[in-house]
């Protein structure tokens, strides 16, 4: 391109480049730059002899494409607060630096670019897509307080907006970044896809803002972060998917709010994590799916769970804040699989790994009461004949009560009725007390229960207290053993 074809803002921009110097437009009456223009510059590249090229240019409205498809961009770039009147074509293309910052365009059209440094599109306003997918990053990305996509009762309104509004304005899946991610106060009206991503530092979208009603905000299986992985105060508007994900450090939701009513708000299923935090954030709204999720911590308040969950399969070693097991237990109930075992010995393992016993025992009678619903007529009697004797051996001091209440029986009675001595001449007097304590206690013999024998309705007593004894004192014996090993 000749220097003579070029307007006054494109002159100056053609002659600062080769110095790497920079072009403030935004002041100026003609702000406009033709995209071709830059596309010559930058896959020219003029230079001078012992300067540094660079394309830095501010405020300008970019006319026409800006196609650098499949390209070689050997200099610095930045655009910063630029009109791009279409959408810019980077596919394939290379850049060292590429920075677009604060930038309107229809579109960013940049899958499978590679970049050697940071790619910035800090305070960009996308209408339509920004496609990164399969984008090799050896720096850090940013997407600070970007917005991309318009509004769904937006889209097909006339301006610069879309005839259509994609349904994926956002797209990152298996794209690679070799530093951090950084998008907070990110909006995205539609669905972030981030399947398959590869981050070698953490991923923060704090204050971020994910809007899909109805569908899917935020798609992320298989994503891969090396440290952390921080969506603060995150406010979702459809599915969060995660499913897959691993975040060695911390996966932290904190204050969130998810929302998804009538379908799942967070699936989590098969994600392995450091630690999980939802730390005062509000409750869900819509079904949370941690299936298979494998957590060093849990950091979830009873509260925050939604009406339907699904845990089966669910691991984790300390959960926090230290709750009364009668409120961990009730989550357990919306379980849509039914009576889900595993969460129970799951529950069950983390309130022995504190050191908590008692609730420990608590979540295992739980599980017992749960497992009866689903057992036949029979098996149900069964077992609340057990819950009321001996609470299914986790209550050892009500078979202890049980003990004493019959053996309180068999003292007064026998005592108002002795029964008669086999042999009057051979016989010790008699002691109801230690006579209904031989009955009741197998391990224990006075010579009473030998020596005497009851008849009619008093001998079917003694066979109660008998068979009565064997279940209690058994169950009482099993029950300090669980206590004194911990179980």
């Amino acid at each position: 391109m000749e220097i003579t074809e070029l307007t006054e803002p494109e002159r100056r921009v053609w002659e600062a480049f080769p110095r790497g110097e920079p072009v403030d437009l935004s002041a100026a009456e003609d702000r406009t730059v033709r995209a071709r223009v830059l596309r010559s510059l930058l896959l020219t590249t003029p230079d001078e002899n012992g300067e540094i090229p660079a394309l830095r240019l501010r405020g300008a409205r970019v006319t026409g494409e800006l196609n650098v498809h499949s390209g070689h961009v050997s200099c610095p770039v930045s655009l910063r607060e630029c009109d791009f009147d279409e959408t810019v074509v980077l596919y394939g293309a290379e850049f060292r630096q590429l920075t677009l910052g604060g930038c309107r365009m229809p579109g960013l059209w940049a899958t499978t670019l590679r970049v050697d440094g940071a790619l910035r599109l800090n305070d960009c306003r996308v209408t339509g897509a920004v496609a990164l997918s399969g984008a090799r990053i050896a720096g850090a990305l940013f997407l600070d307080r970007a917005e991309v996509g318009v509004p769904a009762q937006a889209a097909g309104e006339g301006g610069t907006q879309p005839a259509e509004r994609p349904e994926s304005p956002l797209k990152l899946d298996h794209a690679t970044v070799g530093e951090d991610l950084r998008a907070t106060r990110l909006t995205v009206h539609g669905r972030a896809r981030l399947d398959g991503v590869t981050v070698t530092g953490l991923v923060r979208l704090d204050d971020a803002c994910l809007l899909q009603p109805g569908g899917t905000a935020l798609q992320a299986e298989t994503l891969t972060v090396g440290t952390d992985l921080h969506a603060m105060r995150l406010w979702a508007e459809g599915r969060v998917n995660l499913r897959g994900a691993t975040v060695p450090g911390q996966l932290n939701l904190s204050c969130a709010r998810l929302s998804n009513p009538g379908g799942v708000a967070l699936r989590a299923s098969s994600c392995t994590a450091g630690e999980f935090w939802l730390r005062e954030a509000r409750p869900v709204e819509g079904v949370v799916n941690l299936r298979r999720g494998r957590f060093e911590l849990l950091h979830i308040s009873p509260e925050v769970w939604p009406a339907a969950v699904r845990l089966d399969g669910l691991t984790y070693t300390t959960l926090v804040p230290a709750r009364p097991a009668a409120e961990r237990l009730e989550v357990l109930t919306r379980d849509g699989d039914g009576y889900v075992p595993f969460a129970y010995e799951q529950l069950t393992a983390a309130y022995r790994h504190i050191g908590d016993d008692a609730a420990a025992r608590t979540v295992q009678l739980a599980k017992q009461r749960r497992h009866r619903t689903t057992l036949a007529l029979h098996g149900r009697l069964w077992g609340h004949l057990q819950d009321v004797t001996v609470g299914y051996g986790f209550r050892p001091m009500r078979a202890a009560g049980w003990l004493a209440g019959l053996l309180l029986v068999g003292a007064v009675t026998y005592g108002l009725r002795p029964p008669r001595p086999l042999k009057a001449d051979e016989a010790p007097g008699f002691n109801a007390f230690a006579y209904a304590l031989d009955l009741l206690l197998p391990i224990i013999d006075f010579g009473q229960e030998k020596a005497y024998a009851p008849q009619g309705g008093y001998q079917w007593l003694a066979y109660l207290l008998i068979v009565a004894g064997w279940v209690l004192a058994t169950t009482f014996v099993t029950g300090v053993n669980r206590a004194v090993s911990r179980y």
